[in-house]
């Protein structure tokens, strides 16, 4: 049950991540290929990432084709949709970038939870860094290559508290584990802490400390 729950999960997750990713790239104006493989990048990226760190090879989106057939699906909705109206997609950037924000904290806390629970299931159940270190990568990873890939410093690096969202989100869901509470309140605690923090963060412009230029 618990593994079926974590798998409906991340399906929700990659679509999300797809979506927002695709959504960036044909705002750049990247052909169907580029919006799909920014797509798939976005939203198996960082679990690429958190495999390999692992030890999991080939990582799991090779072996678990689901994953790639939904991001794939997800990322081809967002082109045909841009492509077949693109007056109204052009017109409607700044409602696209909230929409894609929205997208990514949802994203977000789905992933800081799955890949705990990830780790925990591959016996790492009391490496406490590990697991909360992963719960971030995964959650940052493909965002990172996604906005490499499409020539823009990447956003988690600059503004908006990203990768602190997804270690306080993970952080919660871990140790609720291991005080062997609800594993499904303990799971909706993690990703919706995630999620309110990351909206709080864009709502009222929260960053991290940094130089600014004169």
């Amino acid at each position: 049950m618990e593994s079926m729950i974590v798998l409906g999960l991340e399906l929700v997750g990659i679509i999300v991540f797809a979506v927002s990713g695709a959504a960036t790239a044909a705002e750049k104006g990247l052909d169907i290929f580029g919006v799909v493989f920014i797509g798939v990048i976005n939203a198996l990226g960082g679990g690429v990432i958190r495999d390999i760190l692992l030890g999991i090879f080939p990582p799991i989106m090779f072996t678990y084709k689901v994953y790639a057939i939904v991001s794939i699906v997800s990322s081809l909705f967002v082109f045909l949709f841009a492509y077949n109206d693109t007056d109204r997609f052009l017109g409607n950037l700044e409602n696209i970038d909230n929409f894609v924000n929205i997208f990514d904290a949802i994203g977000l806390g789905i992933f800081s939870v799955t890949s705990i629970q990830r780790c925990i299931n591959f016996g790492y159940v009391d490496n406490a860094f590990l697991c909360i270190l992963m719960s971030m990568t995964t959650g940052i990873g493909g965002g990172i290559m996604r906005d490499l890939l499409c020539q823009k410093l990447p956003a988690v690096l600059r503004k908006r508290i990203y990768a602190l969202a997804a270690i306080a989100g993970g952080a919660i869901y871990y140790y609720m584990f291991k005080l062997n509470i609800n594993h499904s309140l303990a799971m909706f605690c993690g990703m919706i802490s995630t999620f309110i923090i990351r909206l709080l963060a864009t709502k009222y412009k929260w960053n991290m400390p940094r130089i600014k230029k004169q």
